[in-house]
C-alpha cells in the first residue's frame, strides 16, 4: 500500500477518526479564535458529519439520516479522547470545590 490514506480507508471507522484527528487538529486554532473552546467539540462533530456523509454510503430515509448523524457523534467523540489520551495521557480534571 503507497497510499497514507485512500478512500477505501475512509470509509472504515480507523480511518474517519484519524481523519477527524488530524483535521480538527490542524485547523482547531483558527476556531479558538473566534468562538469559545466548547465549539471545538461541536467543529469536530461537524467534520465528522460532513467526512461520514462523503465517505459512507448515506440512505436519505429517516433511518438512513439518523444512522449517520449518530455515527458522526461516535466517530468525533472517539476522535476527541483519542487526543486527550495522546496529548496528556495522565491528566487529571481539576474540578471547583462542592462538585
Amino acid at each position: 500500500m503507497n497510499d497514507f490514506m485512500s478512500v477505501d480507508m475512509l470509509a472504515t471507522f480507523t480511518g474517519l477518526v484519524t481523519a477527524v484527528s488530524i483535521i480538527v487538529q490542524f485547523t482547531k486554532s483558527a476556531v479558538k479564535k473566534k468562538f469559545s473552546d466548547y465549539s471545538v467539540r461541536i467543529y469536530t462533530w461537524i467534520v465528522s458529519l460532513i467526512l461520514v456523509s462523503v465517505f459512507n454510503e448515506v440512505d436519505f430515509t429517516a433511518k438512513g439520516i439518523l444512522l449517520t448523524i449518530i455515527n458522526s457523534v461516535i466517530i468525533a467523540l472517539t476522535s476527541m479522547g483519542t487526543y486527550e489520551v495522546i496529548a496528556d495521557p495522565k491528566a487529571e480534571k481539576q474540578f471547583p470545590e462542592g462538585q
